[in-house]
Parts: structure tokens; sequence; C-alpha cells
């Protein structure tokens, strides 16, 4: 953007602007970037953050995911992540948002389908997305907490992540059994339940899908399976009819 919009648009003149920027742009662009937007015509910072946050995390682990790292990944200050993130907390909420099927699952239940094994079944092709998705994210976080469940590099994830879990998935299935259309089963056994085979199914497969002559389903197939098994399991048969 040339000085003389920015001027414009400040309602001042470009000589008065330059002869508070000292002179020159550089003073100005500095204080752009340490706002979290690059003026240089690459990504904003933000997102370029989240990309270099989620590849680090990929590739070595969460506890890889330092401020330092990640700026000096995405080219930008560690000052400049603070401006847009507010710190370490919240670069690693706004990986999960961006690399998890926290979002997209939640887009599915705010507008249920009629027919329950529809939902299942879109629920089941979201996190199948998720969990496929490179940079690999959900499968190193979860790597980390089957081995190091009290990594203190974990626990601010945790506390987002389970509330924000329970406040979603878990309001929906408690509506559905309200409704009489699933079992009233304890909330976190019937979350694990619909979840876990289709996750452990996911993680495997990158090895289960190099032995020769072991039949591997599609994901679609494998979606399709498991929520059937899940509602044999939990749904409750439709009532008769009023006559």
């Amino acid at each position: 953007m040339p000085l003389q919009a920015i001027a414009q648009e400040a309602g001042i003149s470009r000589s008065t602007l330059l002869r508070r920027l000292g002179g020159g742009r550089r003073e100005l662009d500095a204080a752009v970037r340490a706002a979290g937007i690059d003026p240089g015509g690459q990504k904003p910072v933000r997102e370029r953050a989240v990309e270099a946050a989620a590849t680090l995390i990929s590739s070595s682990g969460l506890a890889s995911m330092s401020l330092e790292r990640v700026a000096a990944s995405a080219q930008c200050s560690v000052h400049s992540l603070y401006a847009a993130f507010d710190g370490r907390d919240g670069l690693l909420q706004a990986v999960f948002e961006r690399y998890s099927p926290i979002v997209d699952i939640e887009a599915v239940m705010s507008s249920p389908s009629a027919d329950l094994r529809t939902t299942v079944r879109t629920i089941y092709e979201r996190m199948a997305i998720a969990v496929q998705r490179e940079p690999r994210v959900m499968p190193a976080i979860m790597a980390e907490l089957l081995a190091r469940p009290q990594d203190e590099a974990l626990q601010p994830l945790v506390r987002y992540a389970v509330p924000r879990l329970f406040a979603g998935v878990g309001k929906w299935l408690t509506a559905e059994i309200a409704a009489g259309r699933i079992r009233d089963l304890p909330l976190l056994l019937l979350i694990q339940q619909m979840s876990s085979p289709l996750v452990i199914h996911l993680l495997l497969r990158p090895a289960t899908t190099q032995i020769p002559d072991l039949p591997s389903p599609t994901i679609e197939e494998a979606c399709t399976v498991f929520a059937d098994n899940f509602l044999r399991a939990v749904a409750l048969p439709a009532p008769p009819e009023n006559r």
C-alpha cells in the first residue's frame, strides 16, 4: 500500500506522515509486523505461524513447538506471535482449531440430519479427514497423550479441548438420549465408544496398508462399518406410531 493512500486514510498529508515516520516507512512496517501482519506480501503472521507450528508438531512432537522455533520457521518475531496469539497456549489452540475435526463436527451437529445414521456417518467422515490431514497433527498429539499423559506441554490443550468436546458432541449425544434415540450410557464412555474404533483404525492404517495381501477397506467403507456398529450398540428401536 503506497504511503499516499495511508496518509489519506489517516487524514494527514504524505509529508506529515513521512515526518512522523522519521523519513521512511521502515518504522511503520516494523509496527505492522509487531501487530501480527507482514507488510511484505507474505501470508499473515497468524497463518504462517499456525502452519509452522503444525509442521513442527507433526515432525518432532508437541514439545518441539516453542515460540522461538515457530518464529524462526514462520519468519517472524516472537513478539509478533504474542501479538497474534497471546502466547504459546493461544497458538496451540489455533493449531487445534485448524487441524482437528472439532469445527467441522460442530457444524454437522448444529444442523443434524433427521436420520441418526446419516449424522453419525458424516461425523465419521469429518474425523477421517482430520486424522489423515497433512501435516499429521492429530496423530502426533494422540501419540503424546498415550505416551506422556501428564506432560505439562499437553495440559493447556487438554484443558481447552475436553470441555469443548463435551460442550459439542456431549450436548448432541445428551439430546439424542433425551429424545429416546440412543441408550442412556455414561457420556464419556459413549463418546469413546463412538470415536475410538475409527480413530484406532485411522492411526494404524498407514502401517497395515503396507502389509502384502492384507485386505484393506477404503476410508468410506470403514466409516460406514464403524457407524453401523456404533448404532447397533447404542441406538434404540423407534417407538411404534400411535394408532
